[in-house]
């Protein structure tokens, strides 16, 4: 079962790959339907987050931009085997 509270992870000012990679890191540390939320600037955020998440098992919640940010909420998906 998820955390009732989502973790969230800033990645403002960092470039592709850093977004991608930073949120991998930090669901590495999550249970499986924990969730996690994600403000990335990078415009490159908005086609490699939904990648990422269908690659990895994820499911992508909701993507969404609120003044300039984009906000992903990001549902961990079962540990590849």
């Amino acid at each position: 079962m998820g955390r009732e509270k989502p973790e969230t992870l800033d990645v403002t000012g960092l470039l592709c790959p850093l977004p991608v990679l930073r949120a991998r890191r930090k669901l590495d540390c999550l249970n499986e339907g924990d969730t996690l939320v994600v403000t990335a600037s990078d415009p490159a955020s908005v086609q490699d987050m939904p990648a990422f998440c269908s690659m990895a098992g994820h499911k992508l919640v909701i993507a969404h931009e609120v003044d300039g940010a984009f906000i992903f909420e990001i549902e961990k998906g079962l540990a590849p085997k």
